[in-house]
C-alpha cells in the first residue's frame, strides 16, 4: 500500500516534510529492519550516499530513521524507493509540530529549572557560610570573596534561567495589563541590582541566595505545570493523528490504487486490510466486521458493524478485509471534527488561564502596598526601607492566586479526557457546578430510535421495498436520529439509490431528487405542503411525499437511552429536575417522559419555542444546562448557561456545545459536574489559603521582621 509514487502528490508529501530554516528537507520514517546492525549500518551508507542527503540518525528501540536532505537533488518518491530497493519498508510518519513545539517547550523549561537548581545550591552554600559565621576569622578579603562567588553563580540564574519572566513582564507591560510575570521580574530585577551594587562596595547586605531560592521555585511550580497541561493535551491530538496518510481506492476498472487519504471523496470505494485504520467516514459494503473504536467512542470491547451500517475513520479493523463507499473524507470526517474541537477546547483553556482578573487587581494592591512601605520606612529607618520593601514584593506574590485556575483546569480537563468527555470552553466547566436545571431534547438525546418494519405503510401502491428505497436515499444524507434509523435499516435490506440536489429543511426534513422523481421526507405539513396536508398524517414520525401528494408514512420505535434513567435520577437527587423538549407529538413526548420521571415535558416545540422555554427558565433565575444532538438544537445549545451534546449528534449542534459526549454516554454528565464541583472546592481551598496567607504574611514583612531571602521561601511554598 506504501506505494512510493503516491507521495509525489504536494498535498500528501506537505504531511510528512518539515521544511527547515537552512532550505533542507527533514522526515520521520518507520523502518521495519532494524534489528541487524549490519544491515542498518548498510542502510545508513546507502541512504547517505543518495544526493543531497545531510544527515540519517537511527533510533532502534522505536524503529525509526529521521533523514535531512535537499528535496531538489533527491525526491521524496526517490528516497523511498531506495529502502524498497535495500529490501525495508520505510513508512513516513506523520509531522507533527504542535509535539515537537511542546517536547522543546518541555526541554526549555528543564534547562532554566535545572540551571537554577544549581545556581540556587551553589549560592546557598556561600550564603550559609556568611550566615553562620564560618568566615568570622578570617580576613575581610576572604568574606568578600564569597560574596563575588555568590555574584558570578547568580548571573546565569538571572539571565538565563529568569528570562522567561522578564519576557513576560515586558509582554504585560506591551499589552498594558499587570499579571503574575511582572512583581516577579520586578523583586528579581531589584534583589539583584542592590545585591551587586553591595557587593562592589565591599558592604551592605547582599540577596543572591534569595533570588536564586525565588527562580528556582518558582520555575518548578511552572515546570509542573507545564507536564500537567501537556497531559491533558494528548488525547486531542491522539485525535488529529487517527486517521492513516494513504488509502487503498478501487478503480472503476477494480483494480486498487494508492491514495492520499485526505483526497478520498463521497463515493469513492475504499478497500481496507484486516488490521487497517479506516481512512473516512462511511458505509460498510462487505460483509460484517469487527473494529476497535476506542479512541473515539472509549468503547474498549470490538465493535461488530453489519453490511450497510456506518464504519467511522480512525477506527481499526480487527477482522477484515473490508470494502467502505466513502461518505465523508478528509477535514469532514467524524475524527477531524472532534480533533478540531479538541482544539478550540486548547484555545478556550488558554484565554481562561491568561484572564484572571483577580492577579490584576491583587498585582496592583502589591505594587502599592510595596511603595508605601518603602515611605514609611524611610520616614522611620531608611537603612531598611528597600528590605522591607523587597520583603513585602516577593512574600506577596500572586502566584498563588494565578496558579488556582489555570492547574485545576487542566487536571479537571485531563481526566474528563479519560472518561470520554471533550471539554470545548473551559468556563462553561466552572460554570457547571452552579447549573440547578436541565434541559433535554428527546429524540437521540435522551432516546434511541428503530425503524417499525410494520410501521412502513406505502400509501399510493408502492411496493414497501420502493418507498423504504427512496427514503434510504434522502435519509443518508441527514445525520438526524430518525433519518440515521431509516437510513440504516434501508442499507441494511436493499441498496438504496443516490440522492441528487438535496436540500435541508432545519427541523422539517429534507428535499431532493431521487432518480426522476423530487421527493420530500419530513413532518407531514412539511412533506405535504399545504395543498396536499392530511391531518390524518400529523401523527406520522415521517412522511415520504412528491408533488402528487403522500407516498408512505414510517413508524419508529423509540427507547430510552440505556443511562438515561440513572443520569436523571441522579441529577434529581442533586436538587436538579429536568424539562424535555421536542418536537414530537405529545403522545410520544408523554410517553417516554413517564418512563423516565420527568414531569415537565413539552411537545411540538420548534427552535424558537425551546429557545423560549430556555429563556423562561433563566429569567426565573435558573442556571440551566441544555443538552442535544440536532441542528435545531444548535440555538438552544448556544444560548444555555452550559451545553452538551453527543459525539452522534450534528456538526451544528457539536459546533454550539461546551461539552462533548465521545462515548454516547450522558453518564458523562454526571462525571462533569462532579468533576465540576471538587474544582470550585479546590480553586474555594486554594483562594481561601492564598488570601489567608497574605493577611498574615505581608504585614509581618512590612513591619521588617521578614527578611528577603525567608519571604522567597515563603511565597515559594505558598503556591505548592
Amino acid at each position: 500500500m506504501n506505494s512510493a509514487a503516491t507521495w509525489a502528490d504536494p498535498r500528501l508529501a506537505a504531511q510528512v516534510l518539515r521544511e527547515r530554516r537552512d532550505g533542507l528537507s527533514e522526515i520521520a520514517l518507520r523502518v521495519e529492519a532494524l534489528d541487524d546492525p549490519r544491515r542498518l549500518l548498510w542502510l545508513e551508507q546507502r541512504i547517505n550516499a543518495l544526493a543531497g542527503v545531510r544527515r540519517v540518525s537511527v533510533d532502534r528501540a522505536a524503529r525509526r530513521m529521521r533523514v535531512v536532505w535537499d528535496t531538489r537533488r533527491t525526491t521524496l518518491p526517490t528516497l523511498l524507493e531506495n529502502f524498497a530497493a535495500a529490501g525495508c519498508q520505510a513508512r513516513p510518519l506523520r509531522l507533527d509540530e504542535v509535539e515537537d513545539v511542546r517536547a522543546a517547550e518541555m526541554h526549555d523549561a528543564l534547562k532554566r529549572m535545572l540551571v537554577a537548581g544549581m545556581c540556587a545550591m551553589q549560592v546557598m552554600s556561600y550564603a550559609l557560610v556568611i550566615y553562620l559565621g564560618v568566615v568570622d576569622f578570617v580576613d575581610f578579603s576572604t568574606r568578600n570573596l564569597f560574596r563575588w562567588l555568590g555574584l558570578l553563580t547568580t548571573l546565569p540564574l538571572v539571565f538565563y534561567s529568569a528570562r522567561t519572566f522578564f519576557r513576560g513582564a515586558a509582554d504585560e507591560l506591551r499589552g498594558r495589563r499587570l499579571g503574575i510575570n511582572l512583581p516577579v521580574a520586578l523583586a528579581v530585577s531589584l534583589v539583584f541590582a542592590a545585591s551587586v551594587i553591595n557587593t562592589l562596595r565591599g558592604s551592605g547586605e547582599v540577596y543572591f541566595d534569595s533570588v536564586s531560592m525565588f527562580v528556582f521555585l518558582l520555575l518548578v511550580g511552572r515546570y509542573v505545570e507545564l507536564r500537567t497541561r501537556h497531559r491533558g493535551d494528548a488525547r486531542g491530538d491522539a485525535l488529529l493523528d487517527a486517521t492513516p496518510l494513504l488509502a487503498q481506492r478501487r478503480r472503476a476498472d477494480g483494480e486498487l490504487e494508492t491514495v492520499p487519504a485526505m483526497t478520498l471523496a463521497s463515493g469513492d470505494c475504499v478497500h481496507i486490510d484486516d488490521g487497517g485504520t479506516v481512512p473516512a467516514d462511511g458505509v460498510l459494503e462487505s460483509a460484517s466486521v469487527e473494529v476497535d473504536e476506542a479512541l473515539l467512542s472509549g468503547e474498549s470491547r470490538p465493535q461488530r458493524r453489519q453490511r450497510g451500517e456506518r464504519l467511522v475513520a480512525g477506527s481499526v479493523l480487527l477482522t477484515g478485509p473490508a470494502q467502505l463507499r466513502v461518505e465523508h473524507g478528509g477535514a469532514d470526517t467524524s475524527v477531524a471534527r472532534l480533533g478540531a474541537l479538541a482544539t478550540r477546547a486548547r484555545q478556550a483553556r488558554t484565554r481562561i488561564a491568561g484572564s484572571d482578573r483577580e492577579v490584576t487587581r491583587f498585582v496592583r494592591r502589591v505594587l502599592v502596598l510595596t511603595v508605601l512601605t518603602a515611605l514609611g520606612w524611610l520616614l522611620i529607618d531608611p537603612s531598611r526601607a528597600f528590605d522591607a520593601a523587597i520583603a513585602v514584593l516577593v512574600v506577596a506574590c500572586p502566584c498563588a492566586f494565578a496558579l488556582t485556575v489555570p492547574v485545576t483546569l487542566t487536571r479537571a480537563l485531563g481526566r474528563l479526557a479519560r472518561r470520554h468527555v471533550l471539554v470545548t470552553d473551559g468556563s462553561a466547566l466552572l460554570a457547571l457546578a452552579g447549573v440547578d436545571r436541565t434541559l433535554f431534547d428527546k429524540t437521540g438525546t435522551l432516546s434511541t430510535p428503530s425503524l417499525d418494519d410494520a410501521a412502513v405503510e406505502p400509501l399510493r401502491g408502492d411496493s414497501r421495498e420502493q418507498v423504504l428505497a427512496w427514503a434510504s436515499a434522502l435519509a443518508g444524507t441527514s445525520s438526524h436520529p430518525l433519518a440515521r434509523a431509516l437510513s440504516a435499516a434501508g442499507r441494511q435490506r436493499i441498496a438504496a439509490p443516490a440522492a441528487q440536489d438535496v436540500r435541508v429543511q432545519l427541523a422539517a426534513g429534507i428535499e431532493g431528487r431521487v432518480g426522476d422523481r423530487a421527493l420530500r421526507l419530513g413532518r407531514a405539513r412539511y412533506a405535504l405542503g399545504e395543498a396536499h396536508y392530511d391531518p390524518r398524517l400529523a401523527s406520522a414520525a415521517l412522511v415520504l411525499a412528491d408533488q402528487h401528494g403522500a407516498l408512505a408514512r414510517f413508524g419508529f420505535h423509540e427507547r430510552p437511552r440505556e443511562d438515561a434513567a440513572a443520569t436523571l435520577a441522579h441529577l434529581r437527587s442533586d436538587g436538579i429536575d429536568a424539562c424535555m423538549a421536542s418536537g414530537d407529538s405529545a403522545d410520544r413526548v408523554a410517553a417516554l417522559a413517564a418512563r423516565l420521571g420527568i414531569d415537565d415535558w413539552h411537545a411540538r416545540q420548534l427552535p424558537a419555542d425551546k429557545l423560549a422555554l430556555l429563556r423562561s427558565l433563566q429569567a426565573n433565575g435558573h442556571r440551566v444546562l441544555a443538552v442535544g444532538d440536532g441542528s435545531n438544537d444548535a440555538p438552544l445549545l448556544a444560548a444555555a448557561d452550559v451545553s452538551a451534546a453527543l459525539a452522534s449528534g450534528t456538526d451544528l449542534a457539536q459546533a454550539q456545545a461546551d461539552l462533548l459526549l465521545l462515548d454516547g454516554r450522558l453518564q458523562g454528565l454526571l462525571h462533569a459536574r462532579t468533576i465540576a464541583l471538587q474544582m470550585q472546592q479546590v480553586i474555594a481551598q486554594s483562594r481561601r489559603w492564598a488570601l489567608g496567607y497574605n493577611l498574615f504574611a505581608v504585614p509581618f514583612a512590612a513591619f521588617g521582621l521578614v527578611s528577603p531571602w525567608l519571604a522567597a521561601i515563603g511565597m515559594s511554598l505558598s503556591s505548592l
